[in-house]
């Protein structure tokens, strides 16, 4: 049996990787309690709005296949087995163009993050996209180095509609807005990220998290 919490989390974890697909094995997958199932539709539409990756749902049984055929469930990608899935998933071409970065958790590291989102913007012929990405990248990273004080990874990926900007550290806390009704000035980057970009949120990660946010291109 597996609790719909912990698979939830696990699945979050995964994404956090930033994989260039994740496929869902379901042969012998018994569904006790079929509300359960939505911890499927949580996770499909995290995955497109960060890190905007295919998440595949492969080998179903008869009873499963049905209910996932129903309404609440018609946009999950569904195969009959992993090789239909990766066959798909070749033909469709759905790796996302992507530039990484591993920094230190040192004073330079923003400025070095910016020069990653310059480089990136202008490679994929995005250049009114220099500042708001430069921005995010220095805000993130900024805050990884104030807070986390490990390894740091910068990772921007372009999908259809959106540039998506991640950046990994090794420290399990999760990013908290500061108040700014307290009047403090330091702190004040998540509500900068917030405010420039589409959207933005952290997952946890193997062994850390990641806070990531998107601009439309």
């Amino acid at each position: 049996m597996v609790d719909v919490g912990r698979l939830r989390v696990d699945l979050l974890k995964c994404l956090a990787e930033q994989p260039g697909a994740l496929f869902m094995d379901l042969a012998g997958l018994v569904v006790e309690e079929p509300l359960a199932m939505s911890v499927f539709i949580a996770i499909a539409r995290q995955a497109a709005q960060w890190p905007g990756i295919p998440l595949l749902f492969c080998a179903p049984d008869r009873d499963l296949a049905w209910l996932l055929g129903t309404a609440p469930y018609r946009r999950l990608a569904v195969f009959d087995s992993i090789t239909d899935a990766q066959r798909h998933l070749g033909e469709g071409g759905h790796a996302l163009p992507s530039m990484a970065e591993d920094l230190l958790p040192i004073s330079g590291a923003a400025r070095q993050g910016r020069n990653v989102a310059t480089e990136a913007c202008l490679r994929w012929d995005l250049p009114h996209l220099v500042a708001p990405a430069s921005l995010i990248c220095s805000e993130l990273i900024s805050n990884a180095v104030d807070h986390a004080g490990t390894m740091i990874q910068l990772k921007l990926s372009l999908g259809g509609a959106y540039l998506f900007i991640a950046v990994h550290d090794g420290s399990p806390a999760e990013p908290t807005p500061v108040n700014l009704a307290a009047g403090t000035y330091r702190g004040r980057g998540l509500h900068i990220v917030a405010a420039t970009a589409h959207s933005w949120g952290s997952l946890p990660s193997i062994d850390g998290k990641v806070v990531w946010a998107s601009l439309p291109v």
